[in-house]
C-alpha cells in the first residue's frame, strides 16, 4: 500500500463513509473513491463492504487496521515534526566554536535560545579554527563560528561582530591598573607567547614584530585560556582576545586595551552548498547579540 492509500483507509475507517474521509482529508469523494479502489486492486481483495452508501470492514480490513493506525500515527509525527521545522519550533543545530566563547558567551546564548526554542537540540563542538573548518568541511556541523579566519572557496561568511585584542597583566606589575598599554610598556615584563594558536596569535606576533623592540618570550602555548591562566599565576603577561581575557579574569589580573588596537571579526562559517536552516540562523543572531552585550 502507498501512504495515500494508508490515508485514505484510515480516513473511511474511523468515519464509515466516503463523505466523512473526502470531509477529513479536504478532497473531493470521486479522490477517495478512486484511491481506495486503486487500494484494494493492488492488495487483491477489498476492504470494505458497500451497504447503500455506508462502507463497513471487511474482516481484511480488520486485520491490517491496528498495523495501519501505527503507520498513521507515525505519518503525523513526522507532518507534525516538518511543520514545528517550518515554524522553527524543532530540530538539532550543530555548531563548532572557538573555546573562546565557552566562557560567557555560549552559556548565555544557550539559555536564552532554550527559552525561545525548548524543542531545539543543540550539539556544540569547542574546536580550535583548523580544527573547525575542517569539521565544517566534513558536513559535521552546520556552521563554524571563528575569529578571523581566512576566506575559503565554497565557504559563505557571515560578520557577527568586531572583537579586539587586549592585554591581560598580573596586578603586581602595574600597580596603577592602567586601562590601556602599548608594546613599550610591555617591554621590560616576560610575555607568554600565543604566536602559533592561529590568526590571532599571528597577529599579536606580526605587531611585535613590527615594532621592532625587544619582547621576551620564555613561555609558548597553543592554547588562549592557558595563556590567561598562567597570568593569573603571575607568569607574565599575554596578548589575547577580550572574550578570554574577561572569561578569566581574577582578583589577581588585570584587563587593559592594546593602543594602538588590535580588531578582528568573528564571523560564522557555513558551505554554499549547504545554506544554515532557519533554526540555526536564529541561533546566530542570538549569538552576535549576546556578544554585543558583554563587550
Amino acid at each position: 500500500m502507498r501512504l495515500r492509500h494508508i490515508e485514505v483507509f484510515h480516513a473511511i475507517y474511523t468515519t464509515g463513509s466516503i463523505t466523512g474521509a473526502a470531509n477529513l482529508l479536504y478532497v473531493s469523494q470521486p479522490s477517495v473513491s478512486k484511491v481506495l479502489a486503486h487500494a484494494e486492486q493492488q492488495l487483491g481483495f477489498d476492504l470494505f463492504h458497500r451497504n447503500k452508501g455506508k462502507l463497513t470492514p471487511t474482516a481484511e480490513a480488520e486485520m491490517m487496521f491496528p498495523e495501519i493506525s501505527k503507520i498513521y500515527k507515525q505519518l503525523n509525527t513526522v507532518k507534525q515534526l516538518a511543520n514545528n521545522i517550518q515554524r522553527g519550533r524543532s530540530g538539532i543545530i550543530n555548531i563548532a566554536v572557538t573555546p573562546a566563547l565557552g566562557f560567557n558567551v555560549l552559556p548565555q546564548t544557550m539559555a536564552m535560545f532554550r527559552r525561545q526554542h525548548p524543542d531545539v537540540a543543540l550539539n556544540i563542538k569547542t574546536v580550535h579554527n583548523q580544527e573547525a573548518l575542517q569539521t565544517l568541511l566534513a558536513h559535521k556541523c552546520d556552521a563554524a563560528v571563528l575569529f578571523s579566519s581566512p576566506e575559503l572557496p565554497g565557504v559563505a561568511e557571515r560578520p557577527l561582530c568586531e572583537q579586539e585584542m587586549v592585554v591581560m597583566y598580573p596586578r603586581q606589575a602595574f600597580s596603577e591598573a592602567p586601562e590601556t598599554l602599548t608594546i613599550s610598556d610591555l617591554q621590560n615584563l616576560d610575555i607568554i607567547g600565543i604566536w602559533e594558536s592561529g590568526p590571532l596569535g599571528e597577529m599579536a606576533w606580526r605587531h611585535i614584530e613590527q615594532s621592532g623592540l625587544d619582547i621576551k618570550t620564555q613561555i609558548q602555548v597553543d592554547t588562549y585560556y592557558i595563556a590567561a591562566r598562567l597570568v593569573d599565576a603571575g607568569l607574565g603577561c599575554c596578548i589575547v582576545d577580550r572574550l578570554t581575557a574577561e572569561g578569566n579574569q581574577t582578583e589577581k589580573t588585570g584587563i587593559a586595551r592594546f593602543a594602538p588596537s588590535l580588531t578582528f571579526t568573528v564571523k560564522a562559517l557555513s558551505l554554499d552548498s549547504r545554506p544554515v536552516s532557519k533554526l540555526c540562523e536564529s541561533f546566530l543572531d542570538t549569538l552576535s547579540g549576546i556578544i554585543g552585550q558583554i563587550t
